[in-house]
């Protein structure tokens, strides 16, 4: 059974087939990506640059191995922030994890919200989370953020883009400063700190397993088999965790990328 592997980082989208019968890879491919850098720490990227590295980099895989895909899983760098229209239009560029122009919505987030209820939410509201971008969106552009139908992580977005589920997951979703991470469910008192309409805005949360398959258009656009079954995949670093075995106890992982992290369970 040969399974798709996308890793959608900061620096290039990654694709890799693996034959998960016979334990080995199949294909590697990659295309690069480039940031958006301001001096007051804005690094964006766009979106539709990310589709357009996909797609070269899938079309670069011969098509006789992608014919034989029966899975994909997305991995991605977290925490940025896509704000999705209903019509799928990407409404401004991506805000990613290493911007940190958005110091001042963190401190207005954190005063609001109080830090009773960040502490039982268990996650501060810090500048690398999608929290504060969403908030600099509605301050800086608010016409754009009344567009906003469903806020998107990088990962979920390409899902998206792949199946038309507009769905986020769990272990991703931890890392947006909005999610009580003890009950695994939305905080309504952060997200009214934003904005009173934002928790309308989020997608639902789900848990990993099959999110959807391979719509027509997106067969079509990245040459890949019509109805290949989507898993929810995860945030970068989680998945990297999964892969080097650092969920046991014991073991630690460190990955030195554009940021550098080091983790265990």
């Amino acid at each position: 059974m040969y399974v798709m592997g996308i890793d959608a980082g900061t620096q290039s989208i990654k694709v890799l087939v693996y034959d998960s019968v016979a334990h080995k890879k199949v294909a590697l491919a990659k295309a690069p990506l480039t940031l958006i850098s301001k001096s007051d720490g804005t690094r964006e990227q766009k979106a539709e640059a990310w589709l357009v590295a996909l797609e070269d980099a899938i079309l670069s895989i011969p098509e006789a191995i992608r014919e034989l895909v029966e899975a994909i899983a997305i991995s991605g760098q977290q925490h940025g922030f896509v704000p999705l229209s209903q019509s799928g239009e990407v409404l401004y560029n991506v805000k990613l994890w290493c911007d940190t122009s958005t110091i001042n919505e963190c401190k207005e987030i954190s005063e609001i919200a109080g830090k009773e209820v960040l502490e039982e939410c268990g996650n501060p509201i810090l500048p690398g989370y999608t929290a504060s971008k969403i908030l600099w969106l509605k301050k800086h552009y608010p016409e754009l953020y009344d567009k906003v139908w469903r806020v998107m992580l990088p990962h979920d977005y390409l899902n998206y883009v792949l199946t038309g589920a507009a769905v986020m997951e769990r272990g991703d979703a931890s890392g947006t400063g909005l999610m009580d991470i003890r009950s695994g469910k939305w905080d309504l008192r952060i997200c009214n700190a934003i904005s009173s309409d934002l928790i309308q805005k989020l997608p639902e949360i789900r848990e990993e397993g099959v999110i959807g398959f391979v719509t027509k258009n997106a067969a079509k656009r990245f040459g890949l088999k019509e109805g290949t079954k989507v898993t929810s995949g995860g945030g970068d670093n989680m998945m990297a965790a999964i892969g080097t075995r650092a969920v046991r106890d014991g073991s630690i992982t460190i990955s030195l990328g554009t940021s550098g992290t080091m983790f265990s369970s």
